[in-house]
């Protein structure tokens, strides 16, 4: 183990909210309605890339963003997306007649010939898909932004993992780490107070990687309990590449976790929720900390490496 020792701050926790995106599939009535010859010119046959004519009329005017099937209109022909139709109670937003349960057919067959970019084309991913195939890729992208990976506040920051430890540096402070192997020590002056506190997270440079330490003390159903865990600065194929340890200890006593690191694209809460980790329960951490009860001081050691 690393022979020098860090000393792990305590900062405030903050509780993360999480949203699902989907579409809607509400059943519809279906009307044709006149189609647009620039827009049928530009595509010609089907599986070719789309022009920016094409874009424009596949855009919902409404979010600026690119619908997809069902592509509802109104009786005088403006177009919008399933988002669009439930937020505007459906009535039309620009003639202000009542929407009803209308499809552009043609416009869904435009879409339907189309082959586009993936929208993380500028941070790698060069491929073609399907208009029908293109938001299920994305959702999977290996080249898709990472959340920010800090756990002691709610960040919306996203990126590719260069620019997230730049921001966990400069923006998080937290604490840097070159090597594969630690010894920190994580002190808590008031015992009582166990629900939801969180440790400074520390980042580790490891084999041209990054590996988050997390520390946090919660109530695993109605014991209060200490947790560490490690995450991955990358996809799970790579994290699966590395295995750790963590050890906690004294008078001669230890208790050792070995693992795997999840990857950065599973959520903290959901990593702290399966209980992927070294777990001490208070009165083992008590001892650990010399038995008095006043104040925590757990010396955590651990040690990365990677699978042949």
């Amino acid at each position: 183990m690393a022979p020098d020792t860090s000393i792990c701050k305590e900062v405030p926790k903050f509780h993360s909210i999480h949203s699902d995106y989907s579409k809607s599939n509400a059943n519809t009535e279906v009307q044709k309605v006149p189609s647009t010859k620039s827009a049928t010119a530009s595509v010609g046959r089907p599986g070719i890339s789309s022009s920016n004519g094409v874009h424009e009329l596949l855009d919902c005017h409404i979010c600026m963003s690119m619908m997809y099937p069902p592509i509802h209109q109104c009786p005088n022909g403006h177009t919008l997306c399933s988002e669009c139709k439930l937020r505007v109670h459906n009535r039309c937003p620009t003639c202000r007649h009542e929407l009803g349960n209308i499809r552009c057919l043609a416009l869904e067959r435009v879409a339907e010939s189309l082959e586009l970019h993936c929208k993380y084309q500028s941070l790698g991913c060069y491929d073609m898909f399907p208009y029908s195939g293109k938001l299920n890729h994305e959702q999977e992208c290996r080249f898709r932004p990472y959340n920010c990976p800090y756990a002691g506040s709610e960040c919306s920051v996203m990126g590719d993992i260069p620019t997230l430890v730049t921001h966990l540096k400069d923006d998080h402070k937290v604490d840097m780490h070159d090597g594969c192997t630690f010894n920190h020590r994580y002190v808590k002056s008031n015992l009582e107070e166990v629900e939801n506190a969180t440790w400074m997270l520390t980042v580790f440079n490891c084999f041209g990687k990054q590996f988050c330490l997390h520390f946090e003390t919660f109530r695993l159903g109605m014991a209060p309990v200490y947790m560490a865990f490690l995450r991955f600065m990358g996809d799970d194929n790579e994290a699966k590449k590395f295995s750790y340890t963590l050890e906690v200890g004294a008078d001669r006593r230890k208790l050792t976790w070995q693992g795997v690191p999840r990857s950065i694209r599973l959520s903290h809460q959901k990593v702290r929720d399966s209980q992927d980790g070294l777990i001490i329960h208070k009165n083992l951490a008590i001892f650990f900390s010399g038995g008095d009860g006043r104040e925590l001081k757990l010396r955590l050691t651990g040690r990365i490496w990677k699978e042949q």
